[in-house]
């Protein structure tokens, strides 16, 4: 089955709504019917400002990026960006064309 890998990228701190955003992201994916996702925290990287950020054990949280991913069909992908589009929140994202499918007997 053919699909799409929609994949938003958010600082870990950002808030949208008094919420943090990745959070929020993942509530009005669930709120869209999108049936999952999911939040993954870096531990390095650096953006468009070249600044390189790196987890350290003295360190405040909040200042890496956390990756939100979702598998879903190209009119899903659709539908969710242009309900996006419509927040006053700027978001970075990569959409990806994939192939999915179940491997396995399922119970």
């Amino acid at each position: 089955m053919q699909g799409i890998y929609l994949k938003f990228y958010v600082q870990e701190k950002h808030r949208h709504h008094g919420i943090l955003a990745y959070e929020w992201l993942l509530e009005q994916a669930r709120q869209h019917g999108i049936h999952g996702g999911s939040a993954f925290r870096a531990i390095a990287g650096y953006g468009r400002h070249g600044r390189l950020h790196e987890e350290h054990f003295f360190e405040l949280a909040g200042d890496l990026s956390v990756e939100v991913g979702f598998v879903l069909s190209d009119e899903q992908a659709q539908n969710f960006l242009a309900q996006l589009a419509g927040e006053k929140l700027r978001l970075f994202y990569i959409k990806v064309p994939l192939e999915m499918g179940v491997v396995g007997d399922v119970p």
